[in-house]
């Protein structure tokens, strides 16, 4: 098998050469070269061809989101953003994505040699994963409603329905096209996005402000209304908890499940358990397994679920290891995804709304 080949960009000489001493670890990866700033990165990319590039956000000359605007849009291929772990770092980073790096990797913020070096299978792994990741020419985003009005007139019922969704790699851009397209009247969602503490507020916040329902990062024990969207916070899972008549968000700090905090699991789990027939189940664009088995709890409880088909997918890899046990009921480009959710919680009959 051909070794990946990356190409590292960053102004640190220091990082430069950790980032190129932890990637060398792994056999099947080669690190072809390193360059400071931007100018001379793309020079390297013609001359190399890097399978993926880790990229700084912070430098001088020309920053990393421009440049990555530009690689995007003339050579597009596989970009690992190396982002620092600060609000301003967090927003940074979405800009990152949705201008189409695949994923990020924070830097700690302080001993960073040390954290760095502690987290070296992380990054590995977020390499290898971009080299097989489907990346396409950067286009513009029209964030009007239109969708959402045109969806707003689905017959559902509101309040007894619930949708669970379960992102990783690529997720941020599809939760984006699913969320902005969601009616103000739909059926509460609760989405768990692979993602660590701080950049999961940003992300809500974001999608908060292109969507007609109203997104936010999960809080422990509140109620879960119809009109919302409540992101799992980084660090912590998420789970469906019914209380009466009512269902509530509550946040663990319990150990890694399925490799993740939070998992997808967890929230798929809990959603069968606390909705069972009244849920529907996304699993989106991700590596890895996580959320086949809790959708598969889902699924045989009754519930409607769904996969990112792979032609959408970023990464084809948590929605095929769903479809493989047979957990995924239909499987639909990331562009059907919100309607297909939305005439899943139709009803023949009108339920009464509880307030």
């Amino acid at each position: 098998m051909t070794p990946i080949k990356v190409l590292i960009v960053d102004d640190s000489a220091l990082m430069r050469e950790l980032l190129k001493s932890l990637l060398s670890q792994d056999p099947s990866i080669n690190v072809v070269g390193s360059a400071p700033d931007p100018f001379l990165a793309r020079e390297m990319i013609k001359q190399l061809l890097p399978d993926v590039i880790t990229l700084d956000i912070e430098m001088p000359k020309m920053d990393g989101l421009s440049f990555l605007e530009k690689i995007m849009t003339l050579r597009p291929m596989p970009v690992v953003m190396v982002s620092s772990l600060t609000q301003k770092g967090a927003e940074a980073t979405m800009n990152a994505l949705e201008l189409g790096a695949v994923d990020f990797f924070p830097k700690p913020q302080l001993d960073m040699k040390r954290g760095i070096e502690n987290r070296a299978d992380e990054l590995i792994y977020k390499v290898k994963t971009a080299a097989r990741a489907k990346v396409q020419t950067l286009e513009r985003h029209d964030n009007s409603s239109e969708s959402s009005s045109a969806l707003s007139r689905i017959k559902f019922s509101t309040t007894e329905k619930i949708i669970s969704i379960g992102a990783s790699t690529g997720g941020v851009e599809a939760l984006r096209v699913v969320i902005k397209d969601l009616p103000a009247n739909s059926p509460a969602v609760l989405v768990t996005q692979h993602m660590p503490e701080k950049f999961t507020q940003t992300f809500a916040e974001r999608l908060n402000k292109i969507s007609a329902v109203s997104v936010s990062e999960a809080k422990h024990g509140e109620r879960v209304l119809p009109g919302h969207v409540y992101i799992a916070p980084g660090g912590k899972h998420l789970r469906l908890k019914r209380s009466g008549a009512n269902y509530l968000c509550q946040l663990t700090d319990d150990a890694p499940v399925s490799g993740h905090k939070p998992s997808v699991d967890v929230l798929f789990s809990s959603t069968c358990d606390a909705a069972g027939k009244d849920a529907v189940g996304v699993i989106l664009t991700g590596m890895g397994k996580d959320g086949a088995l809790g959708m598969l709890e889902m699924r045989k409880a009754g519930a409607k679920t769904f996969g990112q088909d792979e032609g959408s997918c970023v990464v084809y890899g948590m929605p095929k290891a769903a479809y493989d046990v047979g957990a995924v009921e239909n499987q639909l480009p990331i562009s059907k995804m919100a309607e297909a959710m939305l005439n899943a919680c139709g009803s023949a009959k009108e339920r009464h709304i509880r307030v």
